[in-house]
């Protein structure tokens, strides 16, 4: 069972087709094919299948026989939520409705003039933030501090069919200059966003129980948000039915510089998202510690 290597599964022709359906028929006829390509990824991806399975049997507690049922549920909600990045980046976010709970933290946030700290997962659907947190009335910036680790065809493809985003790439570096990127970016008033949940070998990390049972995560996120003075809050965008998201904003408490706290705070927010969305944790690798054991 390996580590998450920073890169999604998918071909070009596989999002073309998509892209087909959406456009000629529609959202929700896109849904339709996902039952053929959860079900290749239920019966192929056996690495895949055995982690989500773990999480599902074990941490959440669930029976074999529901475990078994909600892999493939994920393996489709997940395909969901690219369909629907898809569907709004072309121009249909008219299609779909949303709701926000905690703008008015990220309003207080930018009011303040010195920036923040978004920590979010690779949970529902964040990607999309962008397009939904234009509608509390707030003109800002966000960066998203990332790897440079996917596919770059399917990358030029989606580029080459929906709108540029507004949002900003900073990517990590060995040499540490997306450090001095983030801070110019905080200097501007702008967001820093941080994915905190995906740790891959040769990553530094720190480990904090999650579902009852210890993780590793990447300490980058954690470090570098203790360290800097400006408020860091808890942000996810999931999706509902009948084509609904629902944003949550959340402030974390945490002290200034301490990095296991804030680890720990975050634990505590995602397993809250968790709980009330078990399907939309789409982490499909050998997350927790006793895994392999």
């Amino acid at each position: 069972m390996s580590k998450w290597d920073g890169k999604s599964k998918g071909t070009v022709l596989g999002y073309k087709i998509f892209v087909f359906f959406i456009k000629k028929l529609g959202v929700k006829s896109a849904y339709f094919i996902l039952y053929f390509v959860a079900s290749y990824y239920f019966v192929f991806l056996k690495s895949s299948n055995k982690a989500i399975f773990y999480y599902f049997n074990k941490r959440c507690g669930f029976s074999y026989f529901k475990s078994k049922v909600m892999v493939f549920r994920s393996y489709y909600t997940f395909g969901q939520t690219i369909i629907d990045k898809i569907a709004i980046g072309a121009g249909m976010k008219n299609k779909f409705t949303y709701e926000h709970d905690g703008g008015e933290i990220i309003v207080k946030l930018l009011e303040e003039k010195k920036g923040g700290v978004l920590i979010s997962a690779h949970m529902g659907n964040f990607e999309i933030a962008e397009h939904f947190f234009s509608e509390i009335d707030v003109n800002f910036q966000i960066n998203l501090v990332t790897t440079d680790l996917e596919h770059s065809a399917i990358k030029k493809y989606l580029e080459s069919i929906t709108q540029k985003p507004t949002i900003k790439f900073i990517i990590i570096s060995d040499d540490l200059s997306h450090i001095f990127d983030i801070n110019a970016a905080l200097a501007r008033n702008e967001l820093v966003c941080f994915t905190g949940d995906r740790y891959f070998e040769g990553v530094k990390s720190m480990t904090e129980k999650l579902l009852g049972q210890g993780a590793k995560f990447p300490a980058g996120p954690f470090l570098i948000s203790s360290r800097l003075r400006v408020p860091v809050v808890f942000v996810y965008v999931m999706k509902e039915p009948n084509l609904h998201y629902h944003l949550y904003t959340r402030e974390s408490k945490a002290k200034h510089r301490d990095e296991k706290a804030l680890l720990k705070a975050y634990c505590e927010s995602v397993e809250s998202m968790v709980k009330k969305y078990p399907l939309q944790w789409f982490n499909y690798f050998d997350f927790w510690d006793e895994f392999n054991k």
